[in-house]
């Protein structure tokens, strides 16, 4: 099955073929076309899913148990924040960078530094004041 995008693609409005081009959103790189006469844009629908996916957890805040595990303490991430980022890139079984940020906060990075921004998956654990 091909792509939506990987064809020509007319604007509504001047009948002009649409260029394409990509947007950079929150970290996410989304494919979009746009009309060189008018001005109007179109994301592409899948980008746009995923992006509206992403803020809407980015909304959530999760209350998760702190336990001790051997001689450490582990904290499990809702089943909903890893299969979102399971979608994104393969996390499974990969190693992750721990980050002590400031008193109260720690940052898990998942996926490599050097890669396209929305590869990279940064999930901040705040703890609360007791």
């Amino acid at each position: 099955m091909t792509d939506i995008f990987s064809n020509k693609i007319l604007c509504g409005k001047c009948n002009m073929r649409m260029m394409p081009f990509k947007i950079n959103k929150n970290g996410f790189i989304l494919r979009a076309v746009a009309c060189p006469k008018c001005n109007d844009k179109i994301i592409h629908p899948k980008d746009e899913i995923e992006f509206n996916d992403f803020m809407n957890l980015k909304k959530k805040e999760y209350s998760v148990k702190m336990r001790f595990v051997g001689n450490s303490y582990a904290v499990s991430i809702p089943k909903e924040i890893v299969n979102f980022m399971r979608e994104q890139n393969d996390i499974m079984d990969d190693m992750v960078k721990l980050c002590f940020e400031e008193f109260g906060k720690i940052s898990l990075v998942f996926g490599k530094c050097n890669s396209q921004p929305h590869a990279t998956s940064k999930l901040k654990i705040i703890r609360e004041k007791l």
